[in-house]
């Protein structure tokens, strides 16, 4: 079943890129969270949306908001292309149990087992307030994020 704008935002507790464990419901009352999902790292439109994210998103910088990426990759997959690539926020690993946290905001695609495109943004108070779901070989426009952001504030 899919989240949809104005539900509670399922909680969660996924390991970042470094290995640290990273729950969702700890940014409440502090952030807004801004979490997107995406199919495989390294991959073409995968490297560019997060690229674009590195390069033109000045709003994760902010102090009330998280960037949180979340792929089926492990915890070294993510390492390596965070190095690779200079990516400081965190990409959290969905690994195991195998898409778990996909499912729960309804963007896992069972026939591949990799996550869709789905951004959700999160109030401080834990709920959804802005969602887009995009299919697998399509880019988000990150101009959407900012506006949904901008909002938010």
């Amino acid at each position: 079943m899919a989240v949809e704008i104005g539900d509670e935002a399922p909680d969660f507790e996924l390991k970042d890129q470094h290995g640290t464990p990273v729950k969702l419901s700890g940014f409440l009352g502090r952030k807004n969270v801004v979490l997107v999902f995406y199919p495989l790292a390294f991959s073409g439109v995968c490297s560019g949306e997060l690229c674009e994210m590195r390069d033109s998103f000045p709003e994760a910088e902010r102090e009330d908001v998280e960037l949180l990426t979340v792929s089926v990759d492990s915890v070294y997959v993510h390492k390596t292309w965070a190095d690779t690539e200079g990516y400081e926020f965190g990409l959290l690993s969905d690994f195991w149990p195998h898409g778990e946290v996909a499912k729960a905001y309804g963007v896992f695609d069972d026939e591949r087992g990799i996550a869709t495109r789905g951004t959700f943004i999160i109030d401080k108070d834990g709920v959804v307030r802005w969602k887009v779901v995009n299919a697998i070989p399509q880019a988000r426009d990150l101009a959407d994020y900012q506006k949904a952001l901008a909002e938010l504030s």
